[in-house]
Protein backbone atom coordinates (compact mmCIF):
# COMPACT_ATOMS: atom_id res chain seq x y z
CA UNK A 1 0.00 0.00 0.00
CA UNK A 2 1.15 3.50 -0.78
CA UNK A 3 0.83 5.44 2.63
CA UNK A 4 0.93 8.29 0.49
CA UNK A 5 -2.42 8.24 -0.85
CA UNK A 6 -4.74 6.87 1.51
CA UNK A 7 -7.41 3.84 0.00
CA UNK A 8 -11.08 5.71 0.37
CA UNK A 9 -14.54 4.22 -0.40
CA UNK A 10 -13.98 5.83 -4.18
CA UNK A 11 -10.93 3.82 -4.78
CA UNK A 12 -12.08 0.76 -2.91
CA UNK A 13 -15.19 0.96 -5.28
CA UNK A 14 -13.38 1.67 -8.15
CA UNK A 15 -10.85 -0.86 -7.62
CA UNK A 16 -13.85 -3.74 -6.81
CA UNK A 17 -15.67 -2.44 -10.45
CA UNK A 18 -12.20 -3.24 -12.21
CA UNK A 19 -11.76 -6.50 -10.66
CA UNK A 20 -14.77 -7.35 -11.37
CA UNK A 21 -14.14 -6.64 -14.67
CA UNK A 22 -10.94 -8.53 -15.13
CA UNK A 23 -12.67 -11.65 -13.67
CA UNK A 24 -15.55 -11.16 -16.39
CA UNK A 25 -12.69 -11.37 -19.05
CA UNK A 26 -11.29 -14.83 -17.48
CA UNK A 27 -14.51 -16.60 -16.34
CA UNK A 28 -17.70 -17.69 -18.52
CA UNK A 29 -20.18 -15.71 -18.44
CA UNK A 30 -22.76 -18.48 -17.53
CA UNK A 31 -21.91 -20.66 -14.22
CA UNK A 32 -23.92 -23.29 -16.36
CA UNK A 33 -21.36 -22.86 -19.45
CA UNK A 34 -18.61 -25.44 -17.71
CA UNK A 35 -21.79 -27.71 -17.19
CA UNK A 36 -23.16 -27.31 -20.69
CA UNK A 37 -19.43 -27.86 -22.06
CA UNK A 38 -18.98 -31.08 -20.58
CA UNK A 39 -22.59 -32.41 -21.68
CA UNK A 40 -21.36 -31.91 -25.08
CA UNK A 41 -18.12 -33.31 -25.06
CA UNK A 42 -19.70 -36.58 -23.56
CA UNK A 43 -20.93 -38.61 -26.15
CA UNK A 44 -24.71 -39.74 -24.28
CA UNK A 45 -26.12 -43.43 -25.53
CA UNK A 46 -29.25 -43.02 -27.34
CA UNK A 47 -32.41 -43.93 -25.79
CA UNK A 48 -33.70 -46.56 -28.17
CA UNK A 49 -31.15 -48.92 -27.81
CA UNK A 50 -31.96 -52.62 -28.40
CA UNK A 51 -32.70 -55.06 -25.40
CA UNK A 52 -30.09 -57.31 -25.98
CA UNK A 53 -27.73 -54.92 -25.79
CA UNK A 54 -28.73 -53.28 -22.37
CA UNK A 55 -28.54 -56.46 -21.15
CA UNK A 56 -25.08 -57.41 -22.47
CA UNK A 57 -24.17 -53.39 -20.64
CA UNK A 58 -25.30 -55.09 -17.36
CA UNK A 59 -23.80 -58.19 -17.48
CA UNK A 60 -20.30 -56.65 -18.31
CA UNK A 61 -20.92 -54.09 -15.23
CA UNK A 62 -22.14 -56.81 -13.00
CA UNK A 63 -19.07 -58.80 -13.39
CA UNK A 64 -17.25 -55.33 -13.62
CA UNK A 65 -18.33 -55.03 -9.69
CA UNK A 66 -18.86 -57.78 -8.55
CA UNK A 67 -15.48 -57.91 -6.22
CA UNK A 68 -16.97 -54.69 -4.44
CA UNK A 69 -20.60 -55.36 -4.66
CA UNK A 70 -19.65 -58.99 -2.87
CA UNK A 71 -17.34 -57.34 -0.12
CA UNK A 72 -20.16 -54.58 0.58
CA UNK A 73 -22.67 -57.28 0.82
CA UNK A 74 -20.70 -58.97 3.34
CA UNK A 75 -20.68 -55.81 5.61
CA UNK A 76 -24.57 -55.53 5.43
CA UNK A 77 -24.68 -59.18 6.16
CA UNK A 78 -22.04 -58.20 8.99
CA UNK A 79 -24.13 -55.54 10.60
CA UNK A 80 -27.27 -58.06 11.55
CA UNK A 81 -25.88 -59.38 14.87
CA UNK A 82 -28.33 -62.97 14.11
CA UNK A 83 -25.97 -63.61 11.16
CA UNK A 84 -22.64 -63.06 13.06
CA UNK A 85 -22.55 -67.12 14.13
CA UNK A 86 -22.79 -67.93 11.15
CA UNK A 87 -20.45 -65.54 9.44
CA UNK A 88 -17.98 -66.27 12.23
CA UNK A 89 -17.82 -69.99 10.72
CA UNK A 90 -18.23 -69.31 7.28
CA UNK A 91 -14.75 -66.75 7.76
CA UNK A 92 -13.20 -69.72 9.68
CA UNK A 93 -14.28 -71.98 7.01
CA UNK A 94 -13.06 -69.50 4.25
CA UNK A 95 -9.42 -70.07 5.65
CA UNK A 96 -9.55 -73.73 5.92
CA UNK A 97 -11.07 -74.60 2.63
CA UNK A 98 -8.51 -75.92 0.16
CA UNK A 99 -10.71 -75.98 -3.14
CA UNK A 100 -9.06 -73.03 -4.73
CA UNK A 101 -5.78 -75.10 -4.84
CA UNK A 102 -7.50 -78.24 -6.51
CA UNK A 103 -10.39 -76.07 -8.39
CA UNK A 104 -12.99 -79.16 -7.55
CA UNK A 105 -15.83 -76.63 -7.17
CA UNK A 106 -16.34 -75.95 -10.72
CA UNK A 107 -19.97 -75.90 -11.89
CA UNK A 108 -21.28 -76.87 -15.68
CA UNK A 109 -24.85 -75.37 -14.47
CA UNK A 110 -23.49 -72.36 -13.37
CA UNK A 111 -20.74 -71.83 -16.07
CA UNK A 112 -23.64 -71.98 -18.41
CA UNK A 113 -25.85 -69.73 -17.39
CA UNK A 114 -27.56 -66.85 -19.72
CA UNK A 115 -25.73 -63.96 -18.23
CA UNK A 116 -22.57 -65.36 -19.60
CA UNK A 117 -23.43 -65.15 -23.03
CA UNK A 118 -24.47 -61.78 -22.89
CA UNK A 119 -21.20 -60.72 -21.13
CA UNK A 120 -19.26 -62.54 -24.10
CA UNK A 121 -21.76 -60.91 -26.67
CA UNK A 122 -20.74 -57.55 -25.59
CA UNK A 123 -17.23 -57.72 -26.89
CA UNK A 124 -17.75 -60.34 -28.82
CA UNK A 125 -15.16 -63.33 -28.16
CA UNK A 126 -14.50 -65.96 -30.11
CA UNK A 127 -12.15 -68.85 -30.09
CA UNK A 128 -11.02 -71.90 -32.78
CA UNK A 129 -8.27 -74.50 -33.24
CA UNK A 130 -8.54 -78.87 -32.56
CA UNK A 131 -7.46 -80.38 -29.09
CA UNK A 132 -7.69 -83.98 -28.12
CA UNK A 133 -8.87 -84.59 -24.73
CA UNK A 134 -6.53 -87.52 -23.96
CA UNK A 135 -3.44 -85.11 -22.22
CA UNK A 136 -3.68 -82.52 -19.89
CA UNK A 137 -2.95 -79.03 -21.32
CA UNK A 138 -1.60 -76.07 -20.00
CA UNK A 139 -2.99 -72.67 -21.58
CA UNK A 140 -0.78 -69.45 -21.86
CA UNK A 141 -3.09 -66.05 -22.53
CA UNK A 142 -1.79 -63.47 -24.45
CA UNK A 143 -2.40 -60.13 -23.76
CA UNK A 144 -3.90 -59.65 -19.86
CA UNK A 145 -7.23 -59.09 -20.67
CA UNK A 146 -11.58 -59.93 -20.04
CA UNK A 147 -10.99 -61.91 -22.86
CA UNK A 148 -10.47 -65.05 -20.53
CA UNK A 149 -12.87 -64.92 -18.39
CA UNK A 150 -15.40 -65.42 -21.49
CA UNK A 151 -13.74 -67.65 -23.46
CA UNK A 152 -12.40 -70.30 -20.57
CA UNK A 153 -14.27 -69.74 -17.65
CA UNK A 154 -17.83 -69.75 -19.22
CA UNK A 155 -19.84 -71.78 -21.97
CA UNK A 156 -20.49 -68.46 -23.59
CA UNK A 157 -18.19 -69.56 -26.69
CA UNK A 158 -19.19 -72.92 -26.61
CA UNK A 159 -15.87 -74.37 -24.71
CA UNK A 160 -17.07 -77.68 -23.91
CA UNK A 161 -18.67 -78.20 -27.59
CA UNK A 162 -15.10 -77.59 -29.41
CA UNK A 163 -13.40 -79.12 -26.83
CA UNK A 164 -15.25 -81.78 -25.44
CA UNK A 165 -13.59 -83.75 -22.33
CA UNK A 166 -11.55 -80.80 -21.36
CA UNK A 167 -12.05 -79.03 -18.45
CA UNK A 168 -10.25 -75.30 -18.65
CA UNK A 169 -9.23 -73.50 -14.75
CA UNK A 170 -8.62 -69.99 -15.31
CA UNK A 171 -6.44 -69.15 -12.61
CA UNK A 172 -6.10 -65.78 -10.56
CA UNK A 173 -4.74 -64.19 -7.62
CA UNK A 174 -4.74 -66.30 -4.56
CA UNK A 175 -5.63 -63.38 -2.18
CA UNK A 176 -9.12 -63.20 -4.78
CA UNK A 177 -10.38 -66.66 -2.86
CA UNK A 178 -10.58 -64.62 0.65
CA UNK A 179 -12.83 -62.35 -0.44
CA UNK A 180 -16.34 -63.74 1.10
CA UNK A 181 -19.17 -64.77 -1.52
CA UNK A 182 -17.21 -63.22 -4.28
CA UNK A 183 -14.63 -66.89 -4.25
CA UNK A 184 -17.90 -68.77 -4.41
CA UNK A 185 -18.49 -67.25 -7.92
CA UNK A 186 -15.22 -67.35 -9.01
CA UNK A 187 -14.82 -71.17 -8.39
CA UNK A 188 -18.25 -72.14 -9.35
CA UNK A 189 -16.87 -70.48 -12.61
CA UNK A 190 -13.73 -73.31 -12.41
CA UNK A 191 -11.48 -70.83 -11.53
CA UNK A 192 -8.36 -71.55 -9.37
CA UNK A 193 -5.20 -70.10 -7.63
CA UNK A 194 -2.53 -69.61 -9.29
CA UNK A 195 0.37 -71.01 -7.40
CA UNK A 196 2.35 -73.92 -8.14
CA UNK A 197 0.11 -76.29 -6.15
CA UNK A 198 -2.80 -75.57 -7.69
CA UNK A 199 -1.09 -75.98 -11.12
CA UNK A 200 -0.06 -79.49 -9.91
CA UNK A 201 -2.98 -80.53 -8.10
CA UNK A 202 -5.11 -80.13 -11.40
CA UNK A 203 -2.61 -81.24 -13.55
CA UNK A 204 -1.84 -84.41 -11.82
CA UNK A 205 -5.71 -85.75 -12.43
CA UNK A 206 -4.61 -86.47 -16.01
CA UNK A 207 -6.35 -86.58 -19.10
CA UNK A 208 -8.76 -83.57 -20.21
CA UNK A 209 -7.39 -81.07 -16.96
CA UNK A 210 -6.36 -77.59 -18.30
CA UNK A 211 -5.51 -74.81 -16.33
CA UNK A 212 -5.13 -71.23 -18.03
CA UNK A 213 -2.22 -68.91 -16.93
CA UNK A 214 -2.30 -65.11 -18.20
CA UNK A 215 0.94 -65.21 -18.34
CA UNK A 216 1.87 -61.57 -18.68
CA UNK A 217 0.06 -60.66 -15.11
CA UNK A 218 -0.42 -57.60 -14.08
CA UNK A 219 3.00 -56.64 -15.75
CA UNK A 220 1.49 -57.16 -19.06
CA UNK A 221 -1.48 -54.49 -17.82
CA UNK A 222 0.70 -51.52 -17.35
CA UNK A 223 1.67 -51.17 -21.04
CA UNK A 224 -1.57 -52.53 -22.78
CA UNK A 225 -2.85 -49.58 -24.99
CA UNK A 226 -4.63 -49.82 -28.10
CA UNK A 227 -3.47 -50.88 -31.23
CA UNK A 228 -0.38 -52.16 -29.63
CA UNK A 229 0.65 -56.09 -28.25
CA UNK A 230 3.49 -55.02 -25.94
CA UNK A 231 3.75 -58.98 -24.09
CA UNK A 232 5.69 -59.72 -21.22
CA UNK A 233 6.70 -63.19 -21.81
CA UNK A 234 10.81 -63.90 -21.87
CA UNK A 235 11.78 -63.95 -18.36
CA UNK A 236 8.26 -66.06 -17.61
CA UNK A 237 9.65 -69.73 -17.90
CA UNK A 238 7.23 -71.31 -14.91
CA UNK A 239 4.37 -71.80 -16.79
CA UNK A 240 6.37 -74.00 -19.05
CA UNK A 241 9.01 -75.95 -16.22
CA UNK A 242 5.20 -76.80 -15.35
CA UNK A 243 3.85 -78.18 -18.17
CA UNK A 244 6.83 -80.19 -18.50
CA UNK A 245 6.93 -82.02 -14.89
CA UNK A 246 3.12 -83.19 -15.88
CA UNK A 247 3.77 -83.51 -19.16
CA UNK A 248 1.20 -81.27 -20.25
CA UNK A 249 1.14 -80.04 -23.57
CA UNK A 250 1.50 -76.03 -23.98
CA UNK A 251 -0.85 -73.95 -26.04
CA UNK A 252 -0.31 -70.52 -26.86
CA UNK A 253 -3.69 -68.30 -26.70
CA UNK A 254 -3.37 -64.38 -28.50
CA UNK A 255 -6.74 -62.90 -27.85
CA UNK A 256 -6.93 -59.58 -30.69
CA UNK A 257 -8.55 -56.61 -29.59
CA UNK A 258 -7.94 -56.99 -25.77
CA UNK A 259 -5.48 -54.08 -25.57
CA UNK A 260 -8.80 -52.00 -27.21
CA UNK A 261 -11.12 -52.48 -24.71
CA UNK A 262 -9.35 -49.60 -22.11
CA UNK A 263 -7.61 -45.91 -22.72
CA UNK A 264 -4.93 -45.95 -19.98
CA UNK A 265 -2.86 -42.97 -18.44
CA UNK A 266 0.54 -41.93 -20.10
CA UNK A 267 2.59 -44.24 -17.58
CA UNK A 268 6.29 -45.07 -19.76
CA UNK A 269 9.07 -46.54 -17.70
CA UNK A 270 11.08 -44.05 -15.93
CA UNK A 271 7.86 -41.68 -15.33
CA UNK A 272 6.71 -41.42 -11.25
CA UNK A 273 3.13 -43.07 -12.30
CA UNK A 274 4.96 -46.32 -13.57
CA UNK A 275 7.40 -46.35 -10.33
CA UNK A 276 4.50 -45.99 -8.00
CA UNK A 277 2.95 -48.81 -10.13
CA UNK A 278 5.55 -50.89 -10.39
CA UNK A 279 6.24 -50.38 -6.33
CA UNK A 280 2.59 -50.96 -5.50
CA UNK A 281 2.82 -54.70 -7.56
CA UNK A 282 5.86 -56.08 -5.60
CA UNK A 283 4.05 -55.35 -2.13
CA UNK A 284 0.64 -56.75 -3.58
CA UNK A 285 1.12 -58.63 -5.98
CA UNK A 286 -1.04 -57.09 -8.32
CA UNK A 287 -1.30 -53.23 -9.54
CA UNK A 288 -3.80 -50.94 -10.72
CA UNK A 289 -3.45 -49.00 -13.91
CA UNK A 290 -5.32 -45.53 -14.11
CA UNK A 291 -7.70 -46.45 -17.36
CA UNK A 292 -10.85 -45.15 -18.63
CA UNK A 293 -13.40 -46.19 -20.73
CA UNK A 294 -17.24 -45.81 -21.21
CA UNK A 295 -20.02 -45.70 -18.50
CA UNK A 296 -23.47 -47.24 -18.56
CA UNK A 297 -24.86 -44.32 -20.34
CA UNK A 298 -21.86 -42.84 -22.21
CA UNK A 299 -19.96 -44.29 -24.54
CA UNK A 300 -16.95 -42.01 -23.44
CA UNK A 301 -16.44 -41.42 -19.95
CA UNK A 302 -16.42 -44.38 -17.14
CA UNK A 303 -14.51 -47.03 -16.13
CA UNK A 304 -16.52 -49.83 -17.82
CA UNK A 305 -14.85 -51.71 -20.76
CA UNK A 306 -15.74 -50.12 -24.58
CA UNK A 307 -17.65 -52.20 -26.49
CA UNK A 308 -15.03 -53.77 -29.13
CA UNK A 309 -14.40 -57.40 -30.63
CA UNK A 310 -12.19 -59.79 -29.21
CA UNK A 311 -11.25 -62.28 -30.98
CA UNK A 312 -9.24 -65.03 -28.85
CA UNK A 313 -7.55 -67.42 -31.13
CA UNK A 314 -6.14 -71.14 -29.45
CA UNK A 315 -3.27 -72.22 -31.48
CA UNK A 316 -1.35 -75.66 -32.18
CA UNK A 317 -0.29 -77.30 -29.28
CA UNK A 318 2.90 -77.85 -28.37
CA UNK A 319 3.89 -81.17 -27.76
CA UNK A 320 6.67 -81.94 -24.50
CA UNK A 321 8.43 -85.12 -22.54
CA UNK A 322 7.39 -85.48 -18.91
CA UNK A 323 10.08 -84.90 -16.70
CA UNK A 324 10.40 -83.99 -13.29
CA UNK A 325 13.51 -82.24 -13.16
CA UNK A 326 13.98 -80.51 -16.59
CA UNK A 327 17.07 -78.45 -17.50
CA UNK A 328 17.15 -74.63 -18.19
CA UNK A 329 17.90 -75.94 -21.90
CA UNK A 330 14.75 -77.59 -22.17
CA UNK A 331 12.91 -75.20 -20.60
CA UNK A 332 14.42 -72.52 -23.25
CA UNK A 333 13.71 -74.44 -25.99
CA UNK A 334 10.15 -75.26 -25.27
CA UNK A 335 9.78 -71.51 -24.73
CA UNK A 336 11.40 -70.45 -27.99
CA UNK A 337 9.05 -72.88 -30.12
CA UNK A 338 5.82 -71.35 -27.78
CA UNK A 339 7.12 -67.56 -29.15
CA UNK A 340 7.39 -69.12 -32.76
CA UNK A 341 3.50 -70.46 -32.76
CA UNK A 342 2.31 -66.80 -30.56
CA UNK A 343 4.27 -65.14 -33.78
CA UNK A 344 1.87 -67.37 -36.09
CA UNK A 345 -0.97 -66.50 -34.45
CA UNK A 346 0.05 -63.00 -34.87
CA UNK A 347 1.31 -63.20 -38.42
CA UNK A 348 -1.98 -65.27 -39.67
CA UNK A 349 -4.50 -63.16 -38.10
CA UNK A 350 -3.22 -59.71 -37.84
CA UNK A 351 -4.71 -58.09 -41.10
CA UNK A 352 -8.11 -59.70 -40.08
CA UNK A 353 -8.44 -58.87 -36.32
CA UNK A 354 -5.82 -56.37 -35.69
CA UNK A 355 -6.52 -53.59 -38.85
CA UNK A 356 -6.19 -50.64 -36.32
CA UNK A 357 -2.92 -51.85 -34.96
CA UNK A 358 -0.62 -49.12 -34.22
CA UNK A 359 2.76 -51.85 -34.46
CA UNK A 360 3.73 -55.17 -34.38
CA UNK A 361 3.93 -57.65 -32.01
CA UNK A 362 6.82 -56.85 -29.57
CA UNK A 363 8.35 -58.84 -26.61
CA UNK A 364 9.24 -56.41 -24.12
CA UNK A 365 9.99 -58.53 -21.33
Amino acid sequence: MDHGHPLTASTRTLSASALREKLSRLAPSSPLRPVAALQASIDFAPTKIPRRRRLQTMAVAAWSTLLVNSIFLFLILCSIPALWPFLAIYVAWIHNDKSPEHGTRLSPWFRSLKVWKYFADYYPASCECDLPADRPYVFGYHPHGSGAMATFATEATGFSLAFSGIQPHLLTLTNNFNVPLYREIIMALGISGVSKRSCSNILKRGAGQAIVIVVGGAAESLSARPGTADLTLRRRLGFIKIAIQHGADLVPVFSFGENDIYEQMPNEKGTTLHGIQKKFQCMFGFTLPLFHGRGLLNYNLGLMPYRRRIVSVIGRPIHVQQCDKPSIEEVTRVQTLYIEELTRIWNTYKDEFAKTRTRELSIID
